[in-house]
């Protein structure tokens, strides 16, 4: 039992750097910047109440308040600039600006604490009074963002390290909370990969046909998907494999460059075949977070020397 234990620590707590987390700030500050550019035009549009917007925020919060009063929302925020004498229309401008600004203090590394908890809150009460417009970049964002603003921040290549001139965290602690991220990835795409395997719209590659040709997706020319018809059952059983196998092909150490490859390639594929930029641009910074090719995943690449030869004379 004794032995087991061990082990069981070791998965959880592995000795790892800090590298990951600088992949993670980088392109989550990255992904916060260009997911405020997107929405800078339509951002009043979208969230305005009392019928100035697409569809009202004030029907949103309502529905989010009977499943729970407590999930962050857009309305909080205006209340409490009403409170302060500030319109509707100023209070979401300085939303968005604040969004903006912890983007680039998550990209800069600068205040990368307080960067991160206030892209996430700003991030989710964003998704949340919009969710009839939302969909699953807003949900991993969210992922994201959590994970980095639970981390032991600030890591090496911050400017945050540099002026304060701290050490790195624990090296257990850096393992444990990328080892959370690891197989919080390992169950999305298993069960992802799972639900597409039980449908027949993957197989025969009808699934694939509808979501290149309904708007706004229909990024590709009728002409190309017409004659390119022939590889979509081929392009879905592989998409259908490669999510229930990734979580098993990743974790070895020759199988796992080459499955995060293959899932990174998808990604980037479906972002440039259906515009879905930023959908792509987070599960690639997930991924390589994650299980970069640069670090090691394999449980006796991280036992100490003694359990080693424990296990070795147990057998």
């Amino acid at each position: 039992m004794k032995v087991w234990r061990d082990r069981l620590t070791q998965f959880l707590f592995p000795i790892e750097s800090d590298s990951w987390l600088s992949v993670l700030r980088f392109g989550l500050g990255l992904q916060v910047v260009l997911y405020g550019f997107s929405l800078r035009q339509d951002w009043n549009y979208l969230f305005a109440a009392n019928g100035k917007g697409l569809i009202t925020r004030n029907l949103s919060e309502a529905l989010l308040s009977l499943e729970s009063p407590f999930i962050p929302r857009l309305g909080w925020i205006i209340e409490f600039g009403t409170r302060l004498g500030l319109d509707e229309e100023k209070v979401l401008s300085a939303a968005w600006f604040v969004l903006l600004f912890a983007g680039v203090g998550l990209l800069l590394g600068f205040f990368c604490r307080s960067s991160a908890i206030l892209a996430w809150f700003l991030h989710l009460s964003t998704a949340k009074s919009g969710d009839f417009v939302s969909y699953g970049v807003d949900n991993f964002m969210t992922i994201g963002l959590f994970y980095l603003m639970l981390s032991p921040l600030p890591d090496r290549y911050s400017l945050d390290a540099l002026f304060r001139k701290s050490e790195p965290k624990a090296p257990q602690l850096l393992g444990f909370y990328r080892r959370v991220l690891q197989l919080h990835l390992c169950l999305i795409y298993f069960f992802g990969g799972l639900t597409k395997c039980l449908g027949g719209g993957w197989w025969d590659g009808s699934n694939i046909w509808r979501a290149l040709t309904r708007p706004p997706f229909d990024v590709l020319p009728p002409e190309i998907l017409v004659h390119g018809k022939l590889f979509f059952p081929l392009a879905g059983a592989l998409i259908c494999l490669l999510e229930a196998s990734y979580p098993f092909l990743v974790w070895s150490r020759t199988t796992r460059l080459p499955s995060l490859l293959a899932v990174c390639l998808m990604h980037l594929m479906i972002g440039l075949a259906m515009g879905m930029y930023l959908f792509a641009l987070v599960m690639i910074v997930l991924n390589l977070a994650a299980f970069g090719p640069e670090f090691s995943f394999r449980l006796e690449k991280i036992l100490p020397g003694w359990l080693k030869k424990d296990l070795a004379r147990t057998g």
